[in-house]
C-alpha cells in the first residue's frame, strides 16, 4: 500500500473512495491524527496530515515515530511526502514541484530521531535515504502530465518554528542544500528504519530570505497561500503516482535493518524483540 504524508495546506486527498478513519494506538503515543483509509483509482491509500487536521501541531510538536508506525502498521509499505518548502536556487522558482533525493539535518536534537535505543542498538545506511524507484515514477508522471519537477535536490531540515534569517539562508545555500523545510528530518530517517520506501514531492513556495529584494522574503501567509494556489497540481499528480504503483518488497530500502542492528536478538527482552520484528517485517 502506497501511503500518503500531508503538509502545510493538504489535509485530504481527492477522489479518494471508500473512505474510513481509523485511530491507531502505538508504542510511541498517538499519531498526528486518526488514518484516513480509502482507496484511489482501484488502489488502497492511506492518508495522514502531518500537522494535524487542523494544523495544529509545530513541526518539533509532531510526533514522527507514531506517524510512521502506524502508516506501516496499516499495511503502507511506500510513503510520499507533501512539503511546503522555500527555495534556495533561483531556478526552482515559487510555484514549482521537486524531487528530494538528499537532506541535511540541522534541527537542535529536540525530536526524536530513532525507534531504537534503550538497550537496542541499530546503525542504518542513509547515504541514499529515499526510494529510487518511486522518484523514478513521480518524475515520469510528472512529464507525462508536463508538470515542472526538479529533480535530485537537497532539502535541508531546520527545526522553526520562526522563519530563518538571511545569513541562515546565505549558510544553507553553502551548504548545498537546494530547499528548506521544517519537517521531513526525522521522517524520512524514521522511514528508512522502518524498511519503508520514501520520496518527497516538495512544493516551493517562496525563496526563503536570501534575495536582497525584501518583496522576495518568505512570510507564513504568502507560503501558504502559494501552496494552496498549487494544491490541485499536487492532487492530479498523487492521483497518476497512485494508479501506476506497484508493490516490489526487493527495493533496496526494504533491506535497511538486514545489517544494521548490532545488539544479538538473545540479549533483547521480549518487548525490544516484537519492537525490532514489527520494523523488519
Amino acid at each position: 500500500m502506497i501511503g500518503i504524508i500531508g503538509g502545510t495546506g493538504l489535509y485530504q486527498l481527492q477522489e479518494l473512495q471508500e473512505v474510513r478513519t481509523q485511530t491507531v494506538a502505538t508504542p510511541f503515543g498517538a499519531p498526528s491524527a486518526p488514518l484516513t483509509l480509502g482507496v484511489l483509482r482501484g488502489r488502497p491509500v492511506a492518508f495522514l496530515a502531518r500537522h494535524g487536521l487542523g494544523h495544529e501541531l509545530l513541526p518539533s510538536e509532531i510526533n514522527f515515530r507514531a506517524n510512521i508506525w502506524a502508516l506501516k502498521s496499516v499495511g503502507v509499505r511506500t510513503l510520499v511526502s507533501i512539503s511546503a518548502v522555500g527555495s534556495l536556487r533561483e531556478e526552482i522558482r515559487p510555484g514549482d514541484l521537486a524531487l528530494v533525493s538528499q537532506y541535511l539535518d540541522f534541527t537542535k536534537g529536540v525530536r526524536p530521531l530513532s525507534f531504537f535505543g534503550k538497550g537496542v542498538v541499530a546503525h542504518i545506511s542513509t547515504a541514499h535515504p529515499t526510494c529510487s524507484v518511486t522518484a523514478q515514477l513521480i518524475a515520469r508522471v510528472a512529464r507525462s502530465a508536463g508538470l515542472i519537477l526538479h529533480e535530485n535536490k537537497s532539502y535541508a531540515c531546520v527545526e522553526g518554528p520562526r522563519l530563518g534569517t538571511q545569513a541562515e539562508s546565505y549558510f544553507l545555500r553553502q551548504a548545498s542544500a537546494d530547499l528548506v523545510g521544517m519537517t521531513n528530518v526525522p521522517e524520512v530517517f524514521l522511514a528508512g528504519e522502518a524498511q519503508l520506501g520514501y520520496c518527497t514531492i516538495a512544493v516551493t513556495t517562496d525563496y526563503d530570505c536570501w534575495l536582497e529584494d525584501p518583496a522576495q522574503h518568505v512570510t507564513a501567509e504568502a507560503a501558504i497561500a502559494l501552496f494552496r494556489q498549487n494544491l490541485a497540481r499536487v492532487q492530479q499528480l498523487l492521483v497518476a503516482v497512485v494508479s501506476e504503483y506497484v508493490e516490489d518488497d526487493t527495493r533496496p530500502c526494504r533491506q535497511r535493518l538486514r545489517s544494521a542492528i548490532v545488539t544479538p536478538r538473545e540479549r533483547m527482552t521480549p518487548e525490544q524483540r516484537d519492537l525490532v520484528e514489527f520494523l523488519c517485517r
